[in-house]
C-alpha cells in the first residue's frame, strides 16, 4: 500500500494550494481518508477527513471557510483545496487511510496507511 501527498511548497498569506494524495495498492473505495499537519514544535494533528461516502468532517476551526477536502474514487485520489492560506498553516501536510473519520481515530492517530507528508510553507 502506497499513499503519496504531493503539491506542498511555499505561498504568501493569502495564497492557495490544492494538495493530492494518490493511493494505491488498497481498495481505496473502502477507505476514509484523513489530512493531518504537523507544524515545527508541536504535535500532529487532524485537520480534515473524508468519508467513504464522500461527507467530511473538520477537525480544526481555524480552517473552516477556508480549506475543503475531496476525493476521486476512480482516480484513487483524495484532495486538500487550501485558501486564504496564513502562516500558521505553516506544516508537513500527510494523507492517511483508515476505517473512520471518527473523533477516536482522528485524534488517536489510528489510521492503517499512513504516506510520506508534503511541506506547506506559507510566508511572505
Amino acid at each position: 500500500v502506497q499513499l503519496q501527498a504531493s503539491g506542498g511548497g511555499l505561498v504568501q498569506p493569502g495564497g492557495s494550494l490544492r494538495l493530492s494524495c494518490a493511493a494505491s495498492g488498497l481498495i481505496f473505495d473502502d477507505y476514509a481518508i484523513g489530512w493531518f499537519r504537523q507544524a515545527p514544535g508541536k504535535e500532529r494533528e487532524g485537520v480534515l477527513c473524508i468519508r467513504k461516502s464522500g461527507g467530511s468532517t473538520y477537525f480544526v476551526d481555524s480552517v473552516k471557510g477556508r480549506f475543503t477536502i475531496s476525493r476521486d474514487n476512480a482516480k484513487n485520489a483524495v484532495y486538500l483545496q487550501m485558501n486564504s492560506l496564513k502562516p500558521e498553516d505553516t506544516a508537513v501536510y500527510y494523507c492517511a487511510a483508515g476505517v473512520s473519520c471518527s473523533n477516536w481515530y482522528i485524534r488517536n492517530y489510528d489510521m492503517e496507511y499512513w504516506g510520506k507528508g508534503t511541506k506547506v510553507t506559507v510566508s511572505s
